[in-house]
């Protein structure tokens, strides 16, 4: 299995997958998906899932709580 793989939704790459022991670690390639920065998943379907409702809803819908090491002190 391959260690990255680049996630799409709607012909338009919204970001990197890449593997972190059992889980995927999301990096977004367009600020739309800015919201999935940093986040962990269980499974690329999971990712793709992740991206595919990221881009369907309004920006303000999306509530992602931020990993603790990343929340300011």
């Amino acid at each position: 299995m391959t260690d990255a793989c680049v996630i799409e939704v709607r012909a338009r790459t919204a970001g990197i997958v890449v593997r972190e022991g059992d889980s995927y670690c999301f990096f977004a390639a367009h600020r739309d998906f800015h919201a999935l920065e940093r986040q962990s998943f269980d499974s690329l379907l999971a990712a793709q899932a992740a991206a595919t409702r990221c881009a369907a809803a309004d920006s303000s819908e999306i509530r992602i709580a931020p990993r603790p090491e990343l929340r300011p002190a």
